[in-house]
């Protein structure tokens, strides 16, 4: 914060207090001259204002938050950059991206504790780490293949699903145009629990260039996308589909092989399960032909941990195994 808002936020802070200190000093007093108990001379349907003072109970109240006000701005942040006696902060974590943020605070977490900071966030962690660590602990000493048929394990690992996973796969996940669908059992990179929880951890990123990188022309889109559509399980026109299998063998095979069927070794998909990640219409088609694709997944090891990781990994996986 910049030395004129830090100032400006302090000058009101301590405006506001002082003000009603004031106020309530002023209205303590009587300044009427009408003698109190007697008649202010106002009335409104039948009820008359008398000159009365604050009850008593009620002005040592703000007298009481006045002076808390006062303590609680010399113990925690709240004037500027002071930064309080007790030098309390509720975060210290920084706007960036997920991995920086994880980085940024480990480093911020021993800065903390070297300079007699008491964070409250890194609090909290310390206590949910002392209190959760030792059962994700267990469930990353177990198989996957034997948690995937734990209840418990399986509800734990769909409410981190929903934390952090929801966002862009759907708390159902079901996904969206350009998000995978996990329910589905279509698996661009494996659908085992090995190559889920690879992809959970080290994160995923896919590119196709445009065309492919070979050299179709636009006149062979549509006969291309007809012979995808086909080989999807579709009605088509079958000559431009057969055209469009022309097209296909000019490279499309190398990483999504001579029937179609993808490499998950590459994460090419497979062409032919009718499961289309930007959209299986012929338009979404062609346009992921003409102007290609790419996404990443990001990694989630130095975010989450293995720990987590290993369960989320076992309810992705039930998702499409029940």
């Amino acid at each position: 914060m910049s030395s004129f808002w830090s100032i400006w936020i302090t000058v009101i802070s301590l405006f506001v207090i002082a003000g009603c200190f004031i106020l309530l000093r002023l209205v303590s007093k009587n300044n009427t001259g009408v003698k109190e108990g007697e008649s202010m001379g106002h009335s409104f349907d039948g009820i008359e204002e008398l000159n009365n003072p604050l009850p008593k109970w009620w002005s040592y109240m703000f007298y009481v938050t006045i002076v808390f006000g006062v303590i609680y701005l010399i113990l925690y942040p709240g004037l500027g950059n002071f930064q309080g006696v007790l030098k309390w902060s509720s975060s210290n974590q920084s706007i960036g991206t997920e991995q920086g943020i994880k980085a940024d605070s480990k480093a911020a977490v021993l800065a903390a504790k070297e300079n007699g900071h008491y964070v409250q966030y890194d609090q909290e962690v310390k206590k949910a780490d002392d209190t959760y660590g030792p059962i994700f602990a267990a469930y990353l000493a177990t198989p996957l293949e034997e948690l995937v048929k734990n209840k418990d394990a399986l509800n734990v690992g769909k409410r981190l699903f929903v934390q952090n996973c929801a966002q862009c796969h759907g708390s159902d996940a079901r996904g969206g145009i350009g998000f995978p669908n996990l329910t589905d059992g279509a698996w661009l990179y494996g659908g085992d629990l090995a190559s889920i929880k690879t992809s959970i951890m080290s994160g995923r990123n896919g590119f196709m260039p445009p065309k492919g990188g070979l050299p179709i022309e636009d006149s062979e889109l549509a006969g291309l996308t007809e012979y995808l559509y086909q080989i999807s399980g579709h009605e088509v026109n079958a000559e431009l589909a057969t055209q469009g299998q022309g097209s296909f063998m000019k490279g499309c095979f190398a990483c999504h092989g001579m029937d179609g069927k993808g490499n998950k070794f590459m994460g090419a998909p497979n062409l032919t399960d009718n499961a289309w990640l930007y959209g299986g219409s012929r338009k979404s088609i062609e346009q992921s032909i003409k102007f290609g694709r790419s996404g990443a997944m990001p990694a989630w090891k130095d975010v989450l941990g293995e720990e987590k990781v290993h369960v989320i990994t076992a309810y992705v996986y039930s998702l499409s195994n029940q």
